[in-house]
């Protein structure tokens, strides 16, 4: 069998789902989506989950954190963080303002858990779900360094990037049957017994 790991930009992947199709399918069970993504002869090998805590936002803070917790929960995928830089935009018409987080590290560390899985043959094929031309440089290098292994690129949807996919072993847009058949359960019970929810909002 051979081997499938899938690597995916969760802020890519969260505004894509939410500006094409609403919250209705935010609470997604990432493990089950990629297995939809594999064929017959092949195995998933690991799922990688790519984010950052957001800040600054109490309402964001506890939704984002109620579907992380459930994914570690009920979910094998392993879930690596970058983090917010608290930046700020000034007006200089009017004086006035106002914060602009910027998330961090989320680029580099695809990079890098692509690369370094490449090294250890963790995979034969990656699958990276992201519309964000910045990841060009670390599958190219892995596509020259490894010819006998394919990246492939799964655009999220309303995402998209000519050069992603001109470099790409393969490449697709995620449709939305896969995201509705990839939906964990409303309630999930953690170990301690705590009832982690789908937020009201996304159903």
């Amino acid at each position: 069998m051979k081997k499938v790991a899938v690597y995916i930009d969760g802020f890519n992947l969260y505004f894509g789902m939410n500006e094409k199709f609403g919250k209705k399918y935010l609470w997604l069970d990432i493990v089950s989506f990629a297995q939809k993504l594999i064929q017959a002869d092949q195995e998933l090998a690991c799922v990688k989950y790519f984010t950052s805590r957001v800040r600054n936002n109490p309402p964001k803070e506890l939704r984002q954190k109620e579907y992380l917790e459930a994914l570690e929960t009920y979910t094998s995928a392993e879930l690596i963080y970058g983090h917010f830089q608290s930046n700020s935009i000034d007006c200089r018409r009017c004086g006035a303002n106002w914060p602009a987080p910027n998330e961090k590290m989320t680029d580099v560390n695809i990079d890098t858990h692509l690369i370094i899985d490449a090294y250890k043959e963790v995979y034969d094929t990656a699958i990276v779900v992201s519309g964000d031309s910045d990841l060009v440089p670390p599958i190219k290098a892995v596509l020259e360094n490894f010819p006998h292994k394919k990246v492939g690129v799964l655009f999220p949807p309303d995402r998209h990037s000519h050069m992603l996919q001109n470099i790409a072993s393969f490449h697709a847009p995620i449709g939305k049957k896969k995201l509705k058949d990839s939906q964990m359960p409303n309630q999930i019970i953690k170990t301690d017994g705590y009832i982690l929810n789908k937020p009201a909002t996304w159903r």
